[in-house]
């Protein structure tokens, strides 16, 4: 699983774009999950999406975001210890 989730809705032109500037950012894998699927993530993402969450610490990311934005929370995230 990626440390980075792209909440999405379905026919979603915004969610689409976000795709865009995430290729631009040249962003590292990531999963996409669709809100439109789960009651509880359609109840918290619902107006929100397209919101990237990045999992090592919870933070996310909302739209609207151009790539200096990807790249600047990206590197904003804490390094990972491996103790």
């Amino acid at each position: 699983m990626a440390d980075l989730i792209l909440y999405q809705r379905d026919y979603c032109h915004l969610c689409d774009q976000a795709l865009a500037v995430m290729a631009e950012a040249r962003a590292p894998d990531f999963d996409s999950l669709w809100v439109d699927d789960d009651p509880a993530l359609e109840e918290r993402y619902g107006t929100r999406v397209p919101v990237l969450r990045h999992l090592c610490d919870g933070r996310e990311l909302d739209w609207p975001f151009d790539a200096a934005a990807v790249r600047a929370f990206l590197a904003s995230a804490p390094a990972v210890s491996g103790t």
